[in-house]
């Protein structure tokens, strides 16, 4: 048995163990005033609020890869770019705008099929975007938002791919760059990133049945450059930044309840990363860029155990990376790899279906 302690529920922000009950991961909660006790079903260390401003890397627990323990070397991207929009969609990754080797904005779309470790050209974006938003909601690609002019100009506008090309669909209720889109459920969830004016706290929610869009709460911390990722019930956003600030801040949202809460920090705060969630559950956040240079770390939260862990970090530190999960396979796609506008082509995985937590 155990308690959890009075929870703070301000600006739809809730205690970690709330949350975590209200997901079944874990029997005991609180809500307001109120405690609840339950049996406990899991081992969840209790953890306070997590500091949402720089500091020190702290420590992580090595994971453990039975099978293949090292990152695999796939067929490169036909166009090195960086700050494009990767999101996997019917079994194949598609990598959508971004800058090119030129600085240009680029248009170009690519897909990546990763049962034949190939690439093929998909239809152009009509309007090339950079720090875009992509993510497949129930069965339908999306592209969202990004800078049209270098790093001004933000839009609202939403493109859908349907029948080999890009529709446009009803905008979003304002302009929205680098931030994250992901799909749960029938909707699609825009999440933090540079709204009109600033760092944007509304998260946008678009529901293709009735071509409508919403609007709820954002991340307790605004931010930008920032990995945003979800299991199917839970969304995740983890590290980016506020004016040069690097951030450790990882907090998670659930659609239902419409709450937000504060998760343990990241160990290595960071802003430029990604983040996907495997089929296992790990949420994996990758990459990155500092004032010294980009990141290689790839760290990864146990959400039963409440804790960060290492994984090998990536063979080429990059930020402005794609970042994405294919059940246990992960997926890292080109991407900067020194700080500012630089480019890659890398294509890399790493195979979690054997990750075991650490002791």
């Amino acid at each position: 048995m155990r308690r959890a302690e009075f929870c703070r529920c301000q600006n739809h922000e809730v205690h970690y163990f709330a949350f975590l009950a209200a997901m079944g991961l874990v029997a005991t909660a609180c809500v307001g005033d109120l405690q609840l006790d339950a049996t406990t079903t899991s081992t969840v260390a209790e953890s306070t609020t997590a500091p949402t401003g720089t500091s020190p890397p702290s420590s992580t627990t090595p994971g453990t890869l039975s099978g293949p323990a090292s990152w695999q070397q796939l067929a490169p991207v036909p166009t090195a770019r960086t700050d494009g929009t990767v999101a996997v969609h019917n079994g194949s990754i598609y990598v959508v705008g971004g800058f090119d080797e030129a600085g240009r904005t680029v248009d170009t779309v690519e897909v990546y099929d990763i049962g034949s470790n190939t690439w093929a050209g998909g239809p152009p974006l009509p309007v090339a975007v950079n720090h875009a938003m992509a993510a497949s909601v129930d069965g339908r690609l999306y592209v969202a938002g990004g800078y049209t002019d270098g790093l001004g100009g933000a839009t609202d506008k939403v493109f859908e791919l349907e029948d080999g090309g890009w529709i446009e669909v009803v905008s979003m209720p304002g302009v929205r760059a680098a931030g994250g889109a992901v799909g749960v459920g029938d909707k699609l969830y825009v999440v933090a990133g540079v709204g009109q004016g600033g760092m944007a706290d509304t998260t946008f929610v678009y529901e293709p049945s009735t071509r409508s869009w919403d609007e709820l709460p954002g991340p307790p911390t605004p931010r930008e450059h920032l990995g945003v990722a979800t299991d199917g019930r839970v969304i995740y956003t983890v590290g980016g930044r506020v004016q040069g600030q690097l951030l450790d801040a990882f907090e998670a949202f659930d659609p239902d309840s419409g709450q937000w809460a504060v998760l343990t920090g990241l160990p290595t705060p960071r802003g430029g990363l990604a983040a996907a969630v495997t089929e296992s559950g790990i949420v994996v956040a990758a990459g990155g860029e500092g004032g010294n240079g980009t990141f290689s770390e790839v760290e990864v939260f146990v959400v039963a155990l409440d804790r960060w862990e290492s994984l090998p970090g990536l063979p080429t530190p990059r930020h402005g990376l794609g970042v994405v999960a294919e059940g246990d396979q992960l997926f890292v796609v080109a991407g900067g790899p020194q700080p500012g506008l630089t480019v890659s082509n890398v294509n890399e995985s790493l195979d979690l279906s054997g990750f075991a937590a650490g002791t």
